[in-house]
């Protein structure tokens, strides 16, 4: 027997357990707070039959794979398409894979997104992220194409006006002349190669096809590294070029940035409409004479950095920065602070100008040499994989060169992409590395020190935006096979919204005669029940939430039937009460009693369902996982439903007068015996 100052306890967690569960379900908090703010961060998620969205079937393809590694790459497709749906803010997406006949596909559900080119690209294509390391040995001199690249140069050598006629000539896929200015390049031709250009004279060819460069081609009017022999002629020397450098005009600025839920880069739970409250009244702050702009990024920033720079974003470029953000800036004088808030993808920024360096032009002097070259490609590749790859990506962070200011990716590899980044860098100290992103070089960087700490970045002249999309696509990581859509279909929530309309209504309607029900044949029991039954509903709801559950049909058929179970379990209850009264016991030893002997035949019922739902959820389709999911929390929360709150209130009511009504307690007088 509880006593009952326990019994008083229990009640009172049983009503601030109910009160909670209120407010995650309808989160009616007053104010501005951390409290509205905390309950109003939970919703319900419906899944794709009940508000439309992107249905995908992929196939994929695992024709280079044994048949025992298939299903664990399948698995690596299902968790890389995951992680890749996620960073674009898909809620509750559905990704699983199965087999039809010998092919292995992949099916992906959207729910909420109508359009679906816009969930294609969702998908994409996984950048391929790859580190190479120079081929030196797979170019030699003893390759037939090589011998034959070699011997055909020299031939032209022979006769130096070929040189020019082939200049003339259209270039085909294997020999071609181009000429360009060595001062665009000579930070992608190596060094001695460069000495050696600089050393020859006006006119003058070299003697012999230069090897172990490995060759250059043109692509997109950049010097791109391919296997052949390189063979330079001089056209004309001059040193000592005046050159005029422009300088575009540039921002020294600082900044307040207050984010909200779903901007980039944040995790507030602010609401839009909260954070422009709270950003115009910094704002108003802010533009008040005397106010330390510094401090007030410190205490109110929602920029992680903002905590120790005050804000400051150094001097940037117009095109460094979001357009909103630069069109504000730019059009400001020194030391004034933004009359509006500048709204971005990043949230409601407040800026304040801090200096402005002026568009000029400078005069400079350099070397210049005009040369020629004749290039002969074959087909090996001079790049040579190092093992280092997408794989073994651990983050892809965007972070701001100190120096430039511009947006670059960091990478950070996992253990044994540092040690094999730590091997690669070791064995090239003073040769290029290059960076290669879905086959195409992005970057080339000559290692000048072994990295042991296997950190890395990727620069080229990004943007934010660019930077930030690079950032995540690599974060997503690269596929372990390749996959083809087959079919695309788009759900309208139509259908699914009449069937969920047409289940609450009867849901509802069963709740109700369940009601009373209970309340006509149990009495005062019954009105008790229904007390406890609706604590449960909001108990099985706010769990719906906060897990969360994505609510289908199916799901919320499951949670209905869980009702019925919660109220079986209290007809069993008042049953065996009903009999402890007709033995002639009090009203609180009845009560005890029935629930002792009813608490076994509940326990192995609501057992062998939760056997049932358990094999449903990892046996079962999306759907009837679905079922079997919200039917096992319905048992289970229906257990805690009857036994503890039904007992509580059962328990504290038989100490009130009303034990004396017999009729109240659904036993007849001439049953009782007193």
């Amino acid at each position: 027997m509880l006593t009952r100052k326990k019994l008083w306890y229990s009640l009172g967690g049983i009503a601030v357990l109910t009160i909670f569960c209120a407010l995650v379900v309808w989160p009616q908090v007053p104010g501005n707070n951390a409290m509205s703010q905390w309950f109003s961060r939970w919703k319900f998620h419906l899944g794709l039959d009940l508000q439309g969205g992107t249905h995908l079937v992929y196939e994929a393809d695992t024709s280079k794979i044994e048949d025992s590694a298939k299903a664990d790459a399948l698995a690596g497709v299902r968790d890389v398409l995951e992680r890749r749906i996620n960073v674009f803010g898909v809620s509750e997406p559905v990704v699983q894979t199965n087999k039809v006949g010998d092919k292995w596909r992949v099916i992906i559900e959207l729910p909420g997104v109508k359009e679906v080119a816009k969930a294609i690209e969702m998908i994409g294509e996984t950048p391929l992220l790859e580190f190479k390391e120079q081929n030196t040995a797979g170019a030699t001199d003893n390759d037939k194409e090589m011998v034959k690249a070699k011997e055909t140069l020299k031939q032209i050598l022979a006769t130096p006006a070929k040189f020019d006629e082939i200049a003339k000539q259209q270039q085909d896929d294997k020999l071609a002349v181009f000429t360009k200015e060595i001062s665009q390049f000579k930070d992608e031709i190596p060094a001695d190669i460069v000495e050696k250009i600089w050393n020859m004279k006006a006119g003058e060819i070299v003697k012999e096809p230069i090897s172990g460069v490995d060759g250059y081609t043109m692509i997109d009017d950049q010097l791109t590294p391919m296997n052949g022999f390189f063979v330079p002629k001089v056209i004309a020397k001059k040193t000592s070029v005046n050159r005029e450098v422009k300088n575009d005009k540039e921002v020294e600025a600082s900044h307040i940035l207050i984010a909200w839920a779903g901007t980039s880069n944040s995790s507030s739970t602010r609401t839009q409409k909260e954070a422009k409250e709270l950003a115009e009244v910094i704002l108003k702050k802010a533009q008040a004479e005397g106010a330390d702009f510094a401090q007030l990024a410190k205490e109110n920033s929602d920029d992680p950095t903002a905590a120790d720079n005050g804000g400051a974003l150094g001097f940037f470029k117009a095109a460094q920065m979001v357009k909103p953000f630069s069109d504000v800036a730019f059009a400001m004088e020194k030391g004034q602070i933004s009359k509006d808030l500048v709204e971005t993808e990043f949230g409601y920024h407040i800026v304040k100008v801090t200096d402005i360096k002026a568009e000029s032009t400078t005069q400079t002097k350099e070397d210049q040499l005009t040369y020629s070259y004749l290039f002969y490609q074959t087909t090996v590749d001079p790049w040579q994989l190092t093992g280092l790859s997408g794989k073994n990506l651990k983050s892809a962070t965007v972070e701001f060169d100190p120096t430039t200011g511009e947006p670059r990716v960091a990478l950070e590899f996992d253990d044994e992409g540092k040690k094999l980044f730590a091997d690669i860098t070791q064995r090239n100290v003073g040769k290029p590395v290059a960076i290669f992103l879905d086959g195409q070089s992005i970057s080339q960087p000559t290692v000048e020190e072994a990295i042991l700490d296997g950190s890395a970045v990727i620069s080229g002249r990004f943007s934010i935006t660019e930077a930030k999309l690079l950032g995540q696509r690599l974060q997503a990581g690269a596929l372990p096979v390749s996959i083809t859509l087959l079919s695309q279909q788009n759900i309208g929530p139509s259908l699914g919204k009449s069937s969920l309309d047409k289940s609450l209504q009867a849901g509802i309607i069963g709740l109700l005669a369940v009601a009373l029900f209970m309340i006509l044949y149990y009495r005062l029991p019954g009105v008790l029940a229904v007390l406890a039954l609706g604590v449960y509903g909001l108990l099985n709801l706010a769990i719906f939430e906060t897990l969360p559950v994505t609510l289908t049909l199916a799901g919320i058929a499951g949670f209905i039937l869980s009702i019925g179970m919660a109220v079986d379990a209290n007809v069993l209850i008042f049953e065996r009460f009903k009999e402890e009264r007709r033995a002639g016991k009090p009203v609180n030893e009845a009560i005890s009693e029935g629930f002792r002997r009813a608490w076994p035949s509940i326990r192995d019922g609501n057992a062998s369902t939760l056997i049932t739902c358990v094999i449903l959820y990892y046996f079962g389709t999306s759907s009837i996982k679905g079922f079997g999911l919200t039917l096992g929390i319905g048992v289970l929360t229906s257990m805690f439903s009857a036994i503890t709150v039904s007992r509580v209130l059962l328990l504290l009511v038989a100490e009130s007068p009303l034990k004396k009504w017999d009729w109240l307690w659904g036993a007849r007088k001439k049953e009782v015996i007193k």
